[in-house]
Parts: C-alpha cells; structure tokens; sequence
C-alpha cells in the first residue's frame, strides 16, 4: 500500500501524504532516525545511499548523499527544527527560503501516530508558495516519498 497524497488544496501551499506501517510507532520512529536503517529505504529502487549522517536533535543537522542507479548523486542537508520522539519530526533544507534556483525547498513535518501494532506515518511538506508546490509536485515530489515509504514498508517487515 503506497501513500496517498494530497495537494490540490487552492489555499495552502502543503502536500499531504499518509500512510499506515505495519510495524509498532518505535519501529516506525528508530527506522526514520537511524542513519544506518535510513540508508537502507530512502529514494527509488535501486538506489543507494553511500552517505547518511544524522544529528536527531533541534538545531542537529543531516547530511545525505543519494545515488541513483545511473549513477547520478544528489546532495541533500537538513537541519531538524522539531524532534519530539516518537511522536514529531520536523526538518528543512539548511538553505530553506535562501536558495536562488534549483528545486522548492519545504519544511517537513511527520507525525507518528500509535495503532498498537500499526503506525500512521503522515507528512505535512509546507512551501513557501502555492506555485512552488506545484512544481514540486510536476517535479515528482510525492511519487519519490511514494516509493521511499514503499521500500521503508519493505525494510520494517525486515526488522
């Protein structure tokens, strides 16, 4: 079951998504802050992630380096803004509202909610502009979370 995705909304510059894991909500939280578990889902099929450094703390930054099975590597550094375990993570790019050019950067925010034996993961991405959003969105956005939380999904039924 993939996430779904919501970002028609006229009046909020937000892509929604949610998803239910079947794994408890410490599972769910230590496999989203753990480099060592992060490296193993994050990005497409076949991709890699040759580095991922995690500081989990307000004010902590995360460094991520993703190959793609061509080859091509993609540089990103976060800097968490709200960690409140296992219930909150919040994190944006380091240039978040600075950056001339290149992509949307957004602010994410992912909630964890306890379902016993299920967790519902949802991510709120805000953008600094509704036209932002939507190039996000044409950019493939929610298609690349789509399938991170797929093989995020893959990897739990591992642990």
């Amino acid at each position: 079951m993939s996430a779904s995705v919501e970002a028609n909304s006229v009046t909020e510059a937000v892509i929604l998504m949610s998803r239910m894991f079947d794994a408890p909500r410490d599972l769910v939280w230590e496999t989203m802050t753990d480099p060592k578990h992060v490296s193993q889902w994050w990005g497409g099929p076949g991709f890699t992630n040759p580095v991922c450094e995690m500081d989990v703390r307000p004010g902590g930054k995360w460094h991520h380096v993703m190959r793609t099975p061509d080859g091509q590597q993609f540089t990103f550094n976060f800097i968490f803004v709200e960690v409140v375990r296992p219930e909150r993570l919040v994190w944006q790019d380091v240039n978040h509202g600075k950056a001339q050019g290149g992509p949307p950067t957004c602010v994410n925010i992912v909630t964890f909610e306890d379902h016993g034996q299920q967790t519902k993961w949802k991510l709120v991405a805000r953008f600094n502009s509704i036209a932002e959003r939507d190039f996000a969105a044409q950019m493939g956005f929610s298609d690349m979370i789509s399938v991170s939380t797929d093989r995020l999904a893959a990897h739990l039924q591992t642990l």
